[in-house]
């Protein structure tokens, strides 16, 4: 497998790729190359007095590189300029990544209304399957706050199909998760019958799934609005990992703001794993 990384060599970025219990979470998974990928903005040019971004990134890859290579796994490193969420998604489709890694200290409330950060442009947007990876957010020298990234995974489903194709990662994740909750939150607009087969007995085939592979699994079935329902179980729970599966991009969805898996990346307290649709060929 190959994973991107995303960079801007700061203290948060610093914390996801050096962090040791991360790197070997991630070789447990399938991944053998790590691509590092920094963007410096379209705004700066090299002709700019007193301006030299472009070198100073590569030495920080290097720095980064020598880590990563160090912990056992292939790595190339690229520069590039632009936005930085669609320079990412652009070398993801280049590369082949089969996953992303970005860190994030997390946003208040109010300016996750205003201003989405990288990391919530790239879980609208995303390619290929997403970890946000949670650090400290009032630190100078933060670290990441669930070390073991796929340890305990905590899975929400609506059983839509973005949500099965969720839980098919459970076919690489599981080789580093020794734990899940998997939860359904019914809204009212499910209050209807629940056709031949339930939500509960339709987590226990999921369930019963995992336990084949031999992870100790729980479910429940909550009622109310999903990412609330969704962010409680996990501050009840605490897992490494939250997993999610969105709807995709869209230009309408791109102008909007609130949906779950969205509102999953904004808030929740650890990490969160977004799956998206396959890419289109």
């Amino acid at each position: 497998m190959r994973a991107l990384c995303a960079t801007d060599l700061s203290a948060a970025s610093e914390a996801t790729i050096e962090n040791e219990t991360c790197l070997r979470c991630l070789g447990r998974i399938g991944v053998r190359t790590v691509h590092l990928v920094t963007v410096v903005s379209g705004n700066v040019h090299p002709g700019m007095p007193g301006v030299d971004f472009e070198a100073r990134r590569r030495r920080g890859l290097d720095r980064y590189r020598e880590v990563i290579e160090a912990a056992g796994f292939g790595v190339e490193t690229h520069v590039v300029r632009g936005t930085p969420y669609r320079r990412l998604n652009d070398i993801a489709e280049t590369v082949h990544a089969d996953l992303a890694l970005v860190g994030s200290r997390g946003q208040s409330p109010l300016l996750n209304r205003v201003v989405g950060s990288t990391a919530r442009n790239l879980a609208r947007t995303t390619v290929v399957p997403l970890l946000v990876n949670r650090v400290e957010r009032a630190a100078d020298d933060p670290d990441v706050l669930r070390e073991h990234l796929f340890r305990h995974v905590l899975f929400a489903t609506d059983f839509s199909e973005h949500a099965d194709r969720a839980f098919g990662a459970f076919s690489y994740l599981r080789h580093a998760t020794e734990e899940a909750t998997l939860v359904h939150v019914r809204s009212p607009k499910d209050d209807g019958p629940d056709g031949d087969v339930g939500p509960a007995e339709r987590l226990a085939e999921r369930a019963s799934t995992l336990a084949g592979w031999g992870i100790e699994t729980r479910t429940e079935v909550r009622r109310g609005d999903p990412a609330e329902e969704i962010l409680a179980v996990e501050a009840e729970v605490t897992p490494s990992t939250v997993l999610v599966g969105s709807k995709g991009r869209s230009r309408i969805r791109r102008l909007l703001l609130g949906s779950v898996s969205e509102d999953i990346v904004a808030r929740a307290a650890g990490n969160v794993f977004l799956v998206p649709p396959p890419r289109a060929t």
